[in-house]
């Protein structure tokens, strides 16, 4: 990524954290929100920095292009996050056959000692989940809070954040992901999880 692709998602985490008004709109959906799910204008390229999936095996963003990602920032310890995590999960239910990819990354220290117990508990099952024990994938987001959520579209490039939680399976949620996986990416992800 460059510097000034990690300074624009810098400080969008920073402003965020103190809203001041609607986001700029695409021909997504226009709804509520869409207005909270802030628009990037323009988009900027994915972080490359490595992250693990819970073998410990090294994982980037650049593995899933083609697709559409959520890419979710969590921790255990985080009461919105353990809030929004069951409509994450059912998000993920309802839009892995358009093509969806959920990401959730864990920036826990306890990584896979901690992760798969927690997902356990709360009855995940849908959910892809990955470790950032040390935050470089956080940290190149900028992310000054968690839970911290940001769309990828299938050129990897990041089009929209949203600090906070939300009900990620809303009617309004949906339509808006459906927008992205229909101009950008859902059918590509689709053909190729059939190859």
């Amino acid at each position: 990524m460059s510097v000034s692709g990690f300074l624009k998602l810098a400080a969008l985490a920073v402003a965020l954290a103190w809203p001041a008004g609607a986001a700029a709109q695409d021909k997504a959906p226009n709804s509520p929100f869409a207005q909270d799910f802030s628009l990037l204008t323009p988009p900027v390229p994915a972080p490359l920095e490595v992250f693990q999936d819970l073998e410990g095996a090294p994982v980037r963003l650049a593995d899933f292009k083609g697709g559409v990602v959520l890419l979710n920032f969590w921790a255990t310890w985080c009461a919105p996050c353990i809030r929004e995590m069951p409509a994450l999960d059912r998000l993920q239910s309802i839009l892995a056959g358009e093509g969806l990819k959920v990401l959730a990354v864990s920036i826990d220290r306890g990584g896979p000692k901690v992760v798969p117990p927690f997902a356990e508990k709360l009855g995940l099952k849908n959910l892809a989940l990955y470790l950032d024990p040390k935050s470089k994938l956080a940290r190149a987001f900028g992310i000054a809070g968690l839970p911290m959520t940001f769309l990828i579209d299938a050129k990897g490039q990041v089009v929209r954040a949203l600090a906070g939680p939300a009900e990620w399976d809303s009617r309004e949620a949906v339509a808006l992901i459906q927008h992205y996986l229909k101009t950008g990416g859902g059918a590509a992800a689709r053909q190729n999880a059939a190859n």
